[in-house]
């Protein structure tokens, strides 16, 4: 990986510090920001098929490369600010969801655990 997490993490906040962001970046910001970035994200799949989202082209393949990283990037913001870590976090959450998704239950259907 070119970078580690701690590493971005640190040029994050100091890019936000540097341009005087910090007073923008309250959760409720962050939370808004972060799903127009999803929202970006989904609009590159927007009406292709299945078979189509799987073989993006060079171009729709840089322009989601970009805002997986946009989507990533608030994510580690609004981590910061909350002061949560965000690998705990993510270890914390997989535990959680082998729990509700058994595999003698979920494997092979898309059912959410309150329907398994």
């Amino acid at each position: 990986m070119a970078a580690d997490l701690d590493h971005i993490k640190q040029k994050l906040a100091q890019f936000a510090h540097d341009r005087k962001w910090d007073n923008y970046h309250s959760p409720k910001n962050i939370a808004m920001a972060l799903t127009v970035e999803a929202a970006e994200l989904q609009e590159i799949f927007q009406w292709m098929t299945e078979e189509e989202s799987l073989q993006l082209n060079k171009q729709k393949l840089q322009a989601a490369k970009h805002e997986i990283a946009d989507v990533f990037l608030y994510l580690l913001t609004i981590s910061r600010v909350l002061n949560i870590d965000i690998l705990e976090a993510a270890t914390e959450k997989l535990a959680l969801n082998e729990i509700k998704y058994p595999l003698d239950k979920a494997r092979g259907n898309a059912k959410k655990y309150t329907e398994l």
